[in-house]
């Protein structure tokens, strides 16, 4: 796993009408949260994400379908991990590239964010990102 990157187990009420999980900032998730955004109605075939943030800190969770994050630290440390269950998240922290590709049909996910939307924040050119990274080091 890369540094910081971690998948976290929700908590998980089972009901027969139908079970529920939830988040609670600084608890279930390492940040207080600030945006939440969901993206959906996805075409199978293409990719999103690519990009890395400077100082929000993610949290991704798959509510139905699936699909593959890929993570890449900017050091030649690279991982995909699968996610397809609503009570698991995948923690992303600031300084990690990321892009999520392989959709199921029908794929809604949901991203709780550290921060509100600056897009000063973002590395979109991954030689940038690696860059930065290296100077970090």
């Amino acid at each position: 796993m890369l540094k910081g990157v971690r998948l976290f187990s929700l908590p998980k009420i089972f009901d027969p009408r139908g079970n529920l999980s939830f988040i609670e900032s600084k608890k279930h998730v390492p940040f207080d949260i600030k945006r939440v955004f969901y993206i959906y109605d996805l075409p199978t075939a293409i990719s999103r994400g690519a990009h890395a943030h400077k100082k929000c800190e993610q949290f991704i969770i798959c509510l139905t379908g699936g699909l593959d994050v890929h993570l890449d630290d900017g050091l030649g440390n690279k991982k995909m991990i699968h996610l397809n269950k609503p009570w698991q998240g995948l923690y992303i922290p600031n300084y990690i590239w990321g892009l999520e590709e392989n959709f199921d049909s029908g794929t809604v996910y949901l991203v709780l964010a550290s921060e509100l939307y600056n897009e000063k924040d973002y590395f979109r050119d991954y030689n940038e990102f690696a860059h930065a990274v290296k100077n970090r080091v």
